[in-house]
């Protein structure tokens, strides 16, 4: 049995999809879905059974495995980077994935964990993923020092080795719908372009960055997937991995490739960022992918371009825009 947690959520169901694809039917979602729509991520998905997170962690706490887990694949977390409930990230990203990492070690089942490009913090610091770098990051949400702590916990236990804990940047893609505000400025985009004609993004307060000229490394969800699968398939790669493209582009370049994607001439607007916002935002982000590629990853990543031309025609401009594992 292959075991998602978050199994509804955007990168989750996103996976349980992928295993889909790859022929498996024996799946383990692990969720709470709540009052959100995020349910409509599992509709068109084939697993065996769900269950909620909190009866999952009491069973596997208690070192029980009646499921016969073969691999847990952890996207569940609280992945908001405005939460200021520092007990709850705690309990649920902290203590939880400590949990699953001693269950795992103890039980020799492959586990791949969601950590994030939010640890490095404002970026003075660089993107590597050397493990020699990590102690001295200094996230700038308790988001990101969760996912934090739990890469330098699991680098104390002496357990990298055994897992492989992933560095996501910007992921855009299909089942993101019910995230709101935490939605890919691509989701974004294309519902505002479609409503207005326009798309507005945020000024620069830099000299050395133009309007819109702020840079990310976007990566399409279905690369991500790719990485997962193949960290499945080789199982001896672990430690704390970067996933991301390797290749920043801006804001501007985004806007371009969705209004393409289209079929309209650009319309961008420039406006003025949230006081409150401007002392932390990030000019700048770009995921070194070098230990990956030397552990053995070789496919290339999709451009920003081809997916934001997928994602529009082959999802966000259909009246159901979720992966479909069915049709």
């Amino acid at each position: 049995m292959y075991v998602v947690t978050g199994g509804a959520g955007f990168i989750g169901s996103a996976f349980v999809w992928k295993l889909n694809q790859m022929g498996i039917d024996r799946i383990l979602v692990v969720d709470e879905l709540g009052q959100d729509e995020k349910w409509k991520n599992l509709v068109r998905l084939r697993y065996e059974d769900y269950v909620h997170k909190d009866e999952f962690i009491s069973v596997v706490g208690g070192g029980r495995d009646p499921w016969g887990i073969r691999a847990v694949v952890h996207m569940g977390a609280c992945s908001s980077t405005t939460e200021t409930d520092a007990d709850y990230l705690m309990r649920n990203n902290l203590r939880y994935t400590q949990t699953l990492a001693r269950f795992c070690s103890e039980k020799r089942v492959r586990f791949i964990n969601a950590s994030s490009a939010a640890t490095y913090g404002d970026g003075s610091l660089g993107f590597s993923d050397d493990p020699e770098l990590m102690p001295r990051l200094k996230p700038l949400n308790m988001y990101g020092y969760s996912k934090q702590l739990f890469d330098l916990w699991a680098a104390r236990q002496g357990l990298l080795g055994q897992l492989a804990s992933l560095k996501f940047f910007n992921v855009y893609g299909p089942n993101e719908y019910h995230k709101g505000d935490m939605m890919s400025v691509i989701c974004k985009a294309h519902r505002q372009i479609r409503e207005t004609g326009a798309l507005r993004l945020f000024k620069s307060y830099r000299p050395a960055y133009g309007n819109g000229d702020q840079q990310r490394d976007f990566i399409y969800v279905k690369d991500c997937l790719d990485v997962m699968w193949w960290l499945l398939q080789n199982p001896h790669v672990g430690g704390v991995l970067n996933v991301g493209t390797g290749r920043a582009r801006s804001w501007n370049d985004l806007a371009r490739a969705v209004f393409a994607a289209m079929e309209r001439e650009p319309r961008i607007e420039y406006i003025e960022m949230p006081e409150a916002i401007r002392d932390k935002y990030q000019y700048y982000t770009e995921a070194p992918v070098d230990r990956l590629r030397a552990a053995g990853y070789a496919r290339e990543f999709t451009t920003l371009e081809d997916g934001a031309a997928e994602y529009v025609r082959e999802y966000l401009d259909k009246d159901d825009p979720h992966l479909d594992a069915l049709g």
